[in-house]
């Protein structure tokens, strides 16, 4: 597809919106909104069977989701898994000292272009959150590996990046079983 033109239609400190009119390879032509922001790392805290989820409000769908511990890169992160360990120990307050990367996942690709690198944490020592000022009313616990399941399934986590980054985790263990 051939960018024709693109106009920035909305900006502020977290994204921007522009709207590209583009020429599809059969000739015709067409329009996308794009929202353009930063790039974001999830990590899911493995403690034995249990993983810990952070509790929050999210304002666009007018509720409280359960979801693994993620946020957008800043400036003073090295890498995606400098972005990952801050975000650990800002929500949960857990520290790590083994990060594995289990894959990058394109958050909506239709709309948005932001890429979210998915690490598994393990050697989990537990120290005080250092929350954000919006993140205040955040709570985080544990939950064994089936409850996770029970909610996936229940509707009780619906975020998407979280749902995907399970299932990487259970894709991976299943890679490293013996016989695979």
């Amino acid at each position: 597809m051939e960018r024709l033109s693109s106009k920035q239609v909305y900006v502020d400190p977290w994204l921007s919106v522009r709207r590209d009119e583009v020429r599809r390879s059969d000739g015709s032509s067409g329009v996308y909104s794009v929202v353009d922001t930063v790039d974001c790392s999830l990590v899911i805290p493995l403690e034995g069977d249990r993983v810990q989820l952070v509790e929050q409000d999210r304002y666009p769908v007018a509720g409280r989701l359960w979801e693994f511990p993620s946020g957008s890169a800043n400036p003073l992160d090295a890498d995606t898994s400098a972005a990952a360990s801050r975000e650990l120990r800002e929500e949960t307050g857990l520290a790590t000292t083994t990060l594995h990367r289990l894959g990058v996942l394109d958050t909506m690709p239709s709309t948005l272009n932001q890429k979210c690198t998915v690490f598994l944490a393990t050697g989990l020592t537990q120290e005080s959150p250092q929350r954000d000022p919006e993140e205040q009313d955040m709570r985080s616990a544990w939950f064994t590996r089936s409850e996770v399941e029970r909610l996936i399934t229940s509707g009780g986590i619906s975020d998407a990046k979280s749902i995907a980054a399970y299932a990487l985790l259970l894709l991976r263990e299943a890679m490293s079983r013996p016989g695979r």
